[in-house]
């Protein structure tokens, strides 16, 4: 089961990208303006410039993420996502535990359904992590044992992205055709923004979703799966109505 958390961000996001916003074009703006930024400024100003297009404001906002049980098929995707910070679980210094394949490896659904497919799965796996154990014990360092693991193998990352950076991935990582574990991923971190009262209307002022959402149309065309924009538009619009 993939944990995802939103674990710190910027306070007072909304109004933080409001202020800077305003220096663009408000003659009264000062430094200390910014104490005095409030709720309804947010909602006089934020929606308006962003219908304009100018998101290179949402930069001024950041947020923390923590991602526990993922693969690191999983992780080599969001790591593509260049802008931003990242702090992997290290194999040079864990020992992973031998004892529940399931709990130390991802395996996809699609694999447990064909259940001569899955068991030669957990034969191999539970093959390399014996062998990964007796590499280590045998006096070799974890950081060259690790060699013999599958990518399956869970880990843990704390991702830091700015907002416009979430909502490049989320335009990507959110579609029903990225690869099922980054888009639950996605989902996750999305869901939490959602949970956040101070964050939840900058999702529907930004836009922030898979690129169905951000564009109004899915750029996918023949690709795009049978009926995924409804599915997709209803969930998100769901989002917007989470009220804890």
């Amino acid at each position: 089961m993939v944990k995802v958390k939103l674990v710190n961000y910027t306070p007072k996001p909304l109004e933080t990208i409001t202020w800077a916003a305003l220096i663009s074009y408000w003659d009264e703006w000062s430094t200390e303006a910014f104490e005095n930024v409030n709720k309804a400024d947010v909602e006089k100003h934020l929606p308006k410039i962003l219908g304009y297009g100018h998101e290179s404001i949402l930069e001024h906002a950041t947020f923390t993420f923590a991602i526990e049980g993922c693969s690191r098929v999983c992780t080599h995707q969001l790591v593509r996502h260049r802008i931003a910070s990242y702090t992997q679980q290290s194999q040079r210094y864990t020992v992973l535990n031998p004892k529940n394949i399931e709990e130390t490896f991802v395996i996809p659904e699609s694999i447990k359904k064909n259940k001569a497919i899955y068991e030669k799965w957990k034969k191999f796996m539970k093959d390399a992590i014996d062998l990964y154990i007796e590499t280590y014990k045998s006096g070799i360092h974890q950081e060259d044992a690790r060699f013999i693991l599958p990518q399956a193998v869970r880990t843990k990352i704390v991702v830091t992205m700015n907002l416009r950076e979430l909502k490049h991935f989320f335009g990507l990582r959110l579609c029903e055709r990225a690869q099922w574990e980054i888009r639950e991923v996605a989902w996750k971190m999305l869901e939490e923004l959602a949970k956040r009262e101070d964050i939840r209307p900058i999702i529907k002022w930004a836009k922030l979703g898979p690129r169905c959402i951000q564009l109004g149309y899915c750029p996918e065309r023949e690709l795009m799966p049978p009926g995924c924009f409804q599915r997709t538009k209803k969930r998100w619009n769901d989002l917007l109505n989470v009220t804890k």
